[in-house]
């Protein structure tokens, strides 16, 4: 990792943990500091866009757009500057912190960015049977859990991919959760976009009102900061998507292909005895897969009334 373009360093650089699928570390230099991203390249779900992203987050930071100054970019690795917050918990954040997050969509969503045209899109898995029965066989502290819900995993599979999108497709970050944001004089800062791409509004919308108006269930979401999402994405210009289940497809879809990633980890790993070279460890991809388990199910129920509760128009 050749990193003399930052400067001369004053101190070793130094882990900082927290994150999934890359390692972080701090590097402080007589330049400053910075954030330097060792990017997990090889065991992926989906190829990463580096050239793509690394654009848009320029033209992002170029725009004001809160975040971290990308500085540079290599085949596996990605700097920032350094940029002080304090983490946003998992929990319902305020409605003015809310608000300011819709602003901040709106933003984004006008910025004219040259992207490629090739989208490459995780397809919708039906191999849960194959899935519950490998985790049986390899006594997974999940597996009777998998195997008591496959029926549903493909309901939530049919879901995904029957959903209709009603679009308009627009450039975005597609990660905007508590795990991705600081506080800084108590307005966001919007970190980690390698997962930026084209996604339809209403996915965008939909997972990012839900994921900050909420804590680590769906017991405790919060109607009003879930709507201070959208008033503050209408104040910064945007326009409102029709109301209906694609406002959470994008998130279901999402945590379904996560969860069966990590499940292939573990999987993987009981049976040659060998974890993976890079991403995360298999301790957190084994809670990953318990999580998604439990939560999706969840989820997919909570559906309807998801769907009521957080309507928009309050009807």
């Amino acid at each position: 990792m050749d990193l003399s373009h930052l400067g001369v360093p004053v101190r070793a650089m130094v882990r900082v943990h927290g994150g999934f699928a890359n390692r972080m570390y701090r590097l402080d230099t007589e330049q400053g500091s910075f954030a330097v991203k060792a990017l997990n390249v090889l065991d992926r779900r989906v190829a990463y866009r580096a050239e793509d992203v690394f654009r848009f987050e320029r033209a992002a930071f170029a725009a004001g757009i809160p975040m971290p100054e990308p500085v540079s970019i290599g085949p596996d690795m990605l700097v920032h500057r350094w940029v002080e917050g304090e983490k946003v918990p998992e929990a319902p954040v305020t409605r003015q912190y809310a608000f300011a997050i819709g602003e901040i969509l709106a933003r984004v969503h006008a910025l004219d960015v040259p992207w490629s045209d090739a989208e490459e899109e995780e397809p919708v898995a039906r191999d849960w049977p194959e899935l519950a029965a490998r985790a049986t066989a390899t006594g997974q502290p999940w597996a009777g859990e998998l195997a008591a819900r496959v029926e549903t995993f493909q309901a939530i599979a049919d879901l995904v991919e029957g959903c209709e999108r009603p679009g308009p497709v627009v450039l975005t970050h597609r990660d905007i959760q508590p795990w991705n944001l600081l506080v800084r004089d108590g307005k966001p800062v919007l970190l980690d976009w390698e997962l930026s791409g084209r996604l339809d509004l209403a996915g965008e919308l939909g997972s990012t009102a839900l994921g900050i108006a909420k804590g680590p269930g769906f017991d405790d979401v919060q109607p009003a900061v879930f709507a201070a999402v959208l008033d503050g994405y209408v104040a910064g210009g945007g326009v409102l998507p029709p109301w209906g289940p694609s406002w959470f497809v994008y998130m279901i879809g999402g945590w379904l292909g996560h969860t069966r990633w990590n499940i292939r980890r573990c999987l993987d790993g009981a049976e040659t005895g060998v974890e993976a070279g890079s991403g995360p460890g298999l301790a957190l991809s084994q809670a990953s897969a318990q999580g998604g388990v439990r939560g999706l199910p969840d989820l997919f129920a909570r559906l309807p009334h998801l769907l009521h509760l957080l309507r928009p128009d309050g009807g």
